[in-house]
């Protein structure tokens, strides 16, 4: 397919008559704004980047450090940028199509919320995505195959995103992230002399691949019965539920509702594919400068001291569960919990050596209570047991629910509370970048999809009642994922609602896009498992 046939117009569907414009060059005004924008934001994060890094005394010596740092958090944000106007199309096409916004104003106005979706994430979600990586490259996300994972599943999802939007198909950001991991861990494992299926938390990709899978047909059964609920109701509004004529747009209610769901997709797809760029930041800083990033420095020493308290109370009370002669010293003890958090079979030592690993993070604590004097072979050492610690507590929290119980348990899940404080924390400025990248990112080469999911889907002209029912089940589904920390595909969703009040007013949907739409969800996955394994060997072999 040629990068214009993404843009011819099937035949057999009339759209000429109530077609949106779409072809709007940006004045001035607005180019100037964009790059005053741009250019704002990147002297925001180095300003702060600098300030974080010379208040905590941790600057690396070296300009490699601050090559590799700058290299990395570019193409972070150029994978959110590319996100951008690469779903742009799931929250503006059905106001467009509608003629409830024009074209530019639609894509200003998502951009906006997608802005603002971003600074009021929870952060669930990019915790959730980095929990997918293997255990020893988070442990030494610092090393050469550190950056080499980091640099291989960004670009593999860069250029999957790339080639589909070129295309125009409304393929997904998220579906691809995962895929990018997946191929990681496998390469890395293998690179490793273990098996393929040892490289990943097979567990999580389940938990996330299932939202990604049920989403669609969720996306597509609910706005068809939507829809169908919508007409018999409103059955006395006829024009509800005929094509725009014209340039004419909606009835005010309508288009106030169609304007609403927009708001509502772009702020919750913001929220929830913001993350993702998020979370692999924090590791690119983590990785480069743990001194200021390692940790959260808004912990008070107050906190800290109790942090430490309680951490000896529980590393007692797990050691007289242990049993005796168990072999756990203070030089084995992490490998233990290393080789429990990939393989998650429980053994004699896991318990001793959990109860160990957490005497040593409330002797710090206890020790000097002021994170911020901690020095950078002790931050290093330390996230990397809260972060052991974490997915131990949770997967015995989740395999062995029986083991921990009464005052024990509520003290471990209150332990567990306070490094997931320590460790999972985004800084004002990392949100902001990622706002800013997928925000301006969104008004960029939005008119490919937008075609896609306006004329190209149904065999009819996109009406008022389908652009609301779609956009209202899209919002809903996006939030809800959000709420439980699961990254969700906004384009399936969308699309896959679009596709289902086509079915439901009986309008027929065009074999040819739906054929594609269908390759596009089932190619990602492999396609970005073998561009992100293969990159990863490259770069491995580059960087050893």
């Amino acid at each position: 397919m040629s990068s214009d046939a993404a843009l011819v117009i099937n035949p057999e569907v009339s759209h000429a008559a109530g077609r949106p414009k779409l072809d709007h060059k940006p004045n001035k005004l607005t180019a100037l704004v964009f790059i005053g924008a741009l250019l704002a934001g990147f002297v925001y994060m180095i300003y702060s980047l600098n300030h974080d890094i010379n208040s905590t005394m941790g600057a690396p010596t070296t300009l490699l450090p601050y090559l590799l740092l700058g290299l990395a958090l570019l193409i972070a944000l150029a994978f959110e940028f590319v996100n951008g106007f690469h779903d742009t199309a799931n929250a503006v096409a059905t106001v467009i199509y509608t003629h409830s916004l024009p074209a530019p104003i639609a894509v200003i106005w998502s951009g906006f919320f997608n802005f603002l979706g971003v600074l009021m994430s929870t952060g669930l979600v990019a915790f959730g995505i980095i929990a997918l990586l293997p255990v020893e490259l988070i442990l030494q996300v610092g090393s050469a195959n550190g950056f080499a994972m980091i640099f291989a599943l960004l670009l593999a999802a860069i250029i999957w995103n790339l080639g589909t939007w070129f295309f125009g198909l409304p393929a997904s950001s998220s579906h691809t992230l995962v895929g990018s991991i997946v191929g990681v861990g496998i390469t890395n494992a293998l690179l490793h002399g273990r098996g393929a299926t040892a490289g990943v938390d097979w567990s999580q990709v389940e938990k996330i691949g299932l939202s990604l899978l049920i989403s669609p047909i969720f996306g597509f059964v609910l706005a068809a019965l939507l829809f169908w609920i919508a007409k018999k109701v409103l059955s006395s509004r006829p024009e509800l539920f005929e094509a725009p004529k014209d340039q004419t747009p909606p009835p005010l209610w309508i288009r106030g509702l169609l304007i609403l769901t927009c708001t509502g997709v772009s702020f919750f797809h913001g929220s929830n594919d913001g993350q993702k760029g998020m979370g692999l930041i924090m590791l690119i800083l983590v990785g480069v400068v743990p001194m200021a990033y390692g940790l959260n420095h808004a912990i008070s020493k107050e906190e800290s001291a109790q942090f430490g308290a309680l951490a000896q109370v529980t590393a007692q009370e797990l050691n007289q569960m242990s049993k005796p002669n168990n072999g756990v010293t203070d030089a084995n003890a992490r490998n233990i919990l290393t080789t429990y958090v990939q393989d998650k079979k429980m053994n004699d030592q896991v318990v001793p050596a959990l109860a160990n690993t957490i005497q040593s993070i409330g002797q710090q604590a206890q020790a000097e209570p002021d994170i911020k004097r901690w020095n950078s072979s002790v931050v290093g050492n330390i996230r990397n047991d809260m972060y052991l610690t974490s997915e131990a507590i949770k997967n015995i929290e989740k395999k062995e629910p029986t083991l921990l119980q009464g005052k024990v348990k509520k003290d471990v899940e209150g332990f567990k509370n306070n490094i997931d404080k320590a460790t999972k924390f985004i800084p004002t400025w990392v949100k902001v970048m990622v706002a800013l990248a997928l925000g301006l990112g969104t008004m960029v080469g939005w008119k490919r999809i937008v075609i896609t999911v306006g004329e190209k889907i149904g065999k009819t002209h996109l009406n008022y009642g389908q652009g609301a029912s779609a956009e209202l089940v899209a919002m809903s589904t996006i939030a809800a994922a959000d709420m439980f920390g699961l990254p969700v595909s906004t384009t399936h969703v969308l699309s896959s609602g679009v596709a289902g009040t086509m079915v439901a007013n009986k309008a027929g949907l065009q074999k040819s896009t739906v054929i594609n739409l269908l390759m596009a969800w089932v190619l990602t996955l492999p396609a970005a498992i073998i561009l992100a394994g293969g990159l990863f060997w490259l770069f491995s072999t580059l960087f050893a």
